[in-house]
């Protein structure tokens, strides 16, 4: 066969595979704004850091679905807080913060502790005042929108909330709250797709370099001084420059236990392809909690990428963002859940 004969069948082959590229800026749900302000960064030669940096603080801005920034998924006292994570794979440092209040910039401030502080997570009034010290603005998160959802709350006898074997009867009263003497059954909630949620972003520079972070506002009726997925390292995202990184959305109270991003960083360390790797991570995770809401997004450093998602009601597809040069605007993918 000629050799130029031969070069054209590789390419075609290639292509039909999917040949990935680099640079690549990959981010969970339909976010195209903020894949874009990744993406332009790469263009004008900043770094992932600042690429992941500027997508979420885009989403932070925009109140992407309501689920990341101000003004959404108020707790139990109808304040609004933040949870935001930042990790630099060639390095390893990772920056988060956790219950933040008061503070809009929330992953600025999760890079700010990685790049000021000998720390990976600040939490509370704590990381508010170490905001502050680092020249944010604070204000109040609280919007019309999200006092209208605690104020219909409050009216619906604070239904639903994520109380349990506390008397009064939770799923009939408001807080206050005492322990029950007796441990009841399990409680399920039914799956509400919108109640929590995240934008989990990742993206690698054309050398490779990858970086991971995300940003949230964690799910709506929250316990006062809950603590999502979202900011732990190797649950909501984990960044390895010699391996991948993956991001995760959904339950992130349960996500949170199995680290799924990490499983998923090392099955593709291991030679997994991506989304394959992303399937395995959530199958751990249905093993035990089979009617979970959740999904990831992985992406190895070649750049070929993947995701998955569980099956509920309500939720058979997963959509997520991309763009790796491919288009001039990003590209929405979606995958079946399963």
């Amino acid at each position: 066969m000629p050799t130029s004969l031969m070069f054209f069948t590789l390419i075609s082959c290639l292509l039909a595979l999917g040949q990935a590229s680099l640079p690549l800026v990959i981010n969970t749900w339909s976010f195209k704004n903020a894949t874009a302000a990744a993406w332009a960064v790469l263009q004008s030669g900043g770094s992932v850091l600042d690429a992941v940096e500027a997508g979420c603080d885009c989403c932070q801005k925009e109140q992407c679905d309501g689920s990341v920034g101000y003004g959404g998924s108020p707790d139990e006292s109808g304040e609004t807080t933040l949870d935001a994570m930042i990790m630099n794979g060639n390095t390893m440092e990772v920056g988060a913060v956790a219950d933040l209040r008061r503070i809009k910039n929330a992953i600025g401030v999760a890079r700010a502790v990685m790049e000021r502080t000998e720390h990976t997570m600040l939490v509370a009034e704590s990381a508010t005042v170490f905001a502050e010290n680092m020249g944010f603005i604070a204000e109040d998160l609280t919007t019309v929108k999200s006092l209208n959802i605690f104020t219909q709350w409050l009216k619906g006898n604070c239904q639903p909330n994520y109380r349990k074997n506390v008397c009064p009867n939770p799923s009939e009263s408001c807080p206050p709250y005492k322990p029950q003497g007796k441990l009841g059954p399990k409680k399920h909630l039914p799956t509400n797709i919108h109640s929590h949620d995240t934008i989990g972003m990742i993206a690698f520079d054309q050398y490779g370099h990858v970086a991971a972070g995300t940003s949230t506002n964690g799910r709506t009726h929250k316990v006062p001084g809950r603590v999502g997925d979202s900011p732990i390292v190797g649950a909501g995202a984990y960044a390895d420059s010699s391996a991948g990184a993956a991001a995760a959305t959904g339950d992130g109270d349960i996500m949170m236990r199995f680290l799924p991003s990490y499983l998923a960083v090392e099955l593709m360390r291991a030679g997994t392809d991506p989304s394959a790797a992303c399937k395995m991570a959530i199958s751990r995770i249905k093993r035990h909690y089979v009617g979970f809401f959740g999904a990831i997004i992985c992406a190895n450093t070649t750049g070929h990428y993947g995701a998955a998602c569980n099956k509920v009601p309500g939720f058979l597809q997963f959509h997520y963002m991309v763009s790796n040069g491919e288009s001039d605007e990003p590209l929405l993918k979606s995958v079946d859940c399963f």
